[in-house]
């Protein structure tokens, strides 16, 4: 059992609304759905289930500026709910929800670090990837895989981390955080051009972009990746991989254009294990950012968990 499942009750209790009489894309639904299917699949008793602890001011301001963080505290609210930016809701429960978040990936880094070969993910929500160093931003509030990664260069030693993004969406967020940070290397893959519009050029040499058209396969997106990505991982040689999780390039997801499958998140999370295995002790960290179609996202985190227990 070498793998932590982390979550928090409260990731559960932020809502986002309806659009058009409808719940919100990114909801409650993506949780439970997983966590369902982990239970039908058996592989639910094999995990390490660990709460996730709210992360502190101290601890968000390693990513964040320290005005943005004062702002969302400020602001949140103890009844009712407001957009705050033009697709992030504050609403009585977001606070704690993505304080929650941000903290499980704090908490995975600590648990993974106190032995070898062990790994966690993170089922967590509000995602986290397009919160930058004083934005909110597609959905998220506070950059849950760019706090742990600071976490992490801050608190065990560790020299470079590595954060592996494969979410449909540019995690510019993240490339807002790190860019340029010599410790880390940030490597994304992305539908382009497509929300955010970002990502090309990239910001900084430590950024490795992968900008693939909509349509695209699995087979052009592994030929894509393998190229920009496992030589320059194997020369970086990380002492622990952060990944930001994102399975909304699947064939069946409409926020997406791409039409990946599970075959292919398990496919690239054997590879990120191999690189974890020659270089970190096996350690790799991965956390939940999108995938709105709640079925195809059950099964790829099953996939995805399934390969990182390997």
């Amino acid at each position: 059992m070498n793998l932590a499942y982390i979550t928090h009750p409260d990731c559960l209790l932020h809502s986002n609304g309806l659009i058009g009489g409808v719940p919100h894309p990114e909801n409650q639904r993506r949780l439970t759905e997983i966590q369902d299917h982990l239970i039908a699949q058996g592989i639910e008793p094999w995990l390490v289930h660990l709460t996730a602890p709210a992360a502190t001011k101290e601890q968000l301001c390693l990513a964040h500026e320290r005005a943005y963080v004062e702002d969302v505290f400020q602001n949140a609210p103890e009844v009712g709910g407001f957009l705050y930016d033009q697709d992030v809701v504050l609403m009585p429960h977001t606070l704690s929800a993505a304080r929650h978040a941000a903290g499980s990936g704090i908490a995975a880094v600590d648990w993974v670090m106190a032995q070898p070969n062990r790994r966690a993910f993170c089922a967590i929500r509000p995602p986290g990837h397009h919160a930058g160093k004083h934005k909110a931003a597609g959905f998220c509030l506070f950059n849950n895989a760019a706090i742990a990664c600071c976490h992490a260069l801050a608190n065990t030693g560790l020299d470079r981390v590595a954060i592996v993004d494969f979410d449909v969406h540019h995690g510019d967020g993240t490339e807002d955080i790190v860019a340029g940070d010599e410790r880390i290397l940030f490597c994304s893959s992305f539908q382009h051009p497509f929300y955010p519009y970002s990502g090309v050029p990239p910001s900084g040499d430590n950024c490795l972009p992968v900008p693939l058209p909509q349509g695209t396969r699995g087979d052009t997106w592994r030929s894509g990746v393998s190229a920009a990505w496992f030589d320059r991982l194997d020369a970086f040689a990380p002492q622990l991989i952060v990944i930001s999780a994102g399975f909304d390039g699947h064939l069946l997801d409409d926020m997406g254009g791409w039409g990946l499958v599970e075959a292919d998140y398990e496919w690239l999370t054997h590879e990120l294990v191999h690189i974890a295995d020659r270089h970190a002790q096996g350690r790799i960290i991965s956390l939940l950012e999108g995938g709105y179609e709640p079925h195809a996202l059950a099964r790829s985190v099953a996939a995805h968990i399934t390969a990182l227990q390997a």
